[in-house]
């Protein structure tokens, strides 16, 4: 393999180019005209511009794509996360063409992208599963009868669906028609697709999910578990590994369990199986995605491993020169999403210019971003401009680097999800490990970051006060020579 593409932008684009870099790999990037002057766009080998800015006319046009590999005489594709990551068709017709998807098989991507479909697939390995029904329902009274037997609160979610969408929790039997009209029709917007399914609401729910890669010779390694509970809109903002609850053999038997579900559609590459964990450590299989994860950087700094590396290795054809064994569990990792979003306002995105863009730096610290100072962040795509990483020798030395990175990293001209993810950090419930996916409900207003603000400002405006008070501008300072106290001007000497 020796020139691969990228479908995909930003940050994502970005990682991948630089590991594929290392191993002597050309890079191909593809972009829309809002990402011409991008990081990635400047990074790679070549670039093609794929299109107008939104993502339909641009990096969801898989034949476009197709016939750029033709021509540059592509080797392989790397989609990335989210665009054409997931979609089996474009997978297939990759193999069509003949060119290398760096990825699963389209028959695994089809299995699993349904959850019905999925469900059905790992049964027979024995996966534990929430209860409730085994296919999709569009009979509303049916429905109501099996929403009884499995007792409220219920779930009903989207067959097809992700991110939160098409999913309704029913609490009382009186809310149940109205509840599951309305999660038909937004799966049915969001994804073409109606079909909904029902199971049992777990009320505390933390999101573990295990990182597992796989060759083409039935070798399955799982690489433990992230923590994904911290959670706004049922998508995730922080995440860390390993999780703070998993003892060492809740661990081995959820890690032999996602070894199965990969086991069961044949998988191969690195894949994700999602678990809901309840109050009393009992796990549900949820669903697995099917492609690299926007949180594989902390799995990347427990493991030592580079996980797009892995990818390439495995889809040239390679073995994986590992076992379970040889993969030991080093220190803590945290990852938060810097996304361009208002966490006062409601978490609404907040688009503009990048006037100062300053990441922090220091020991144990990773960005993954795609933008530099002066680069407008687009209104056309997801509004993560970053993944801040921090790495310890255990989860509190993680959690203090965060705290000291975030406060490093500097933002200004738009809001960020990064005085959020500080209020995270420094919250007992977090910092003592007794939290779930209920985190944003339970514990946090808008207004304490506000409180916040006002705190700075206060202290801001003591100092100032002092500092230029005519009659305060001399302060002591000692004098390294010999030691002495002296008086300085602090405006003349610009302290």
């Amino acid at each position: 393999m020796n020139k691969i593409l990228i479908a995909n932008r930003g940050e994502i684009a970005l990682r991948i180019m630089r590991s594929a870099k290392e191993m002597g790999i050309k890079t191909v990037a593809i972009y829309s005209e809002a990402d011409r002057n991008a990081s990635f766009v400047k990074y790679a080998d070549e670039a093609v511009l794929i299109g107008p800015p939104p993502s339909n006319k641009s990096y969801l046009l898989g034949d476009k794509i197709i016939d750029v590999c033709k021509k540059l005489n592509v080797d392989g594709i790397h989609p990335g996360y989210g665009f054409l990551s997931e979609n089996a068709e474009f997978a297939e017709n990759l193999k069509k063409a003949g060119i290398t998807l760096i990825g699963p098989s389209p028959e695994a991507m089809t299995v699993m992208g349904d959850k019905l479909s999925a469900k059905a697939a790992v049964k027979s390995y024995g996966i534990p599963m929430v209860p409730g029904t085994d296919g999709a329902i569009d009979d509303v009274n049916e429905a109501q009868e099996i929403a009884k037997t499995i007792g409220y609160p219920i779930l009903i979610k989207a067959s097809a669906g992700g991110g939160g969408k098409g999913m309704r929790i029913v609490n009382e039997p009186k809310d149940f028609i109205e509840q599951m009209n309305l999660a038909v029709s937004e799966a049915k917007s969001a994804f073409g697709n109606g079909a909904v399914f029902i199971e049992r609401y777990v009320s505390s729910p933390r999101h573990i999910e295990i990182q597992i890669i796989a060759d083409n010779y039935g070798n399955i390694v799982p690489l433990f578990e992230r923590e994904c509970s911290i959670q706004r809109r049922h998508q995730k903002v922080i995440e860390e590994a390993p999780s703070s609850v998993l003892t060492p053999e809740l661990r081995k038997e959820m890690g032999e369990k996602a070894a199965d579900v990969a086991r069961a559609v044949n998988y191969t590459g690195a894949g994700t199986v999602e678990f809901l964990l309840d109050e009393n450590h009992n796990f549900y299989f949820l669903e697995m995605n099917t492609r690299l994860q926007v949180e594989h950087p902390v799995t990347e700094m427990i493991t030592g491993l580079d996980l797009v590396k892995e990818q390439i290795k495995i889809a040239r054809g390679e073995k994986l020169s590992f076992t379970k064994e040889d993969i030991v569990l080093r220190g803590h990792a945290m990852e938060v999403r810097v996304y361009a979003e208002d966490p006062k306002n409601n978490f609404l995105p907040d688009i503009g210019n990048l006037k100062v863009y300053q990441p922090p730096r220091g020991i144990g610290v990773r960005v993954d971003d795609g933008f530099e100072e002066g680069m407008d962040i687009p209104i056309y795509y997801d509004p993560m401009i970053a993944k801040l990483i921090t790495y310890g020798k255990d989860r509190k030395e993680a959690i203090d680097r965060m705290i000291r990175a975030i406060d490093d990293y500097k933002i200004v001209g738009i809001e960020t999800t990064l005085p959020f993810c500080k209020f995270v950090m420094q919250h007992e419930a977090f910092t003592s490990g007794n939290f779930d996916t209920h985190f944003v409900n339970k514990y946090f207003k808008p207004e304490v970051l506000n409180i916040q603000n006002a705190n700075y400002d206060e202290i801001a405006a003591i100092i100032s006060a002092v500092v230029f008070d005519a009659g305060a501008s001399k302060i002591s300072i000692v004098n390294s020579e010999n030691s002495s106290v002296n008086s300085s001007n602090w405006k003349k000497n610009r302290l």
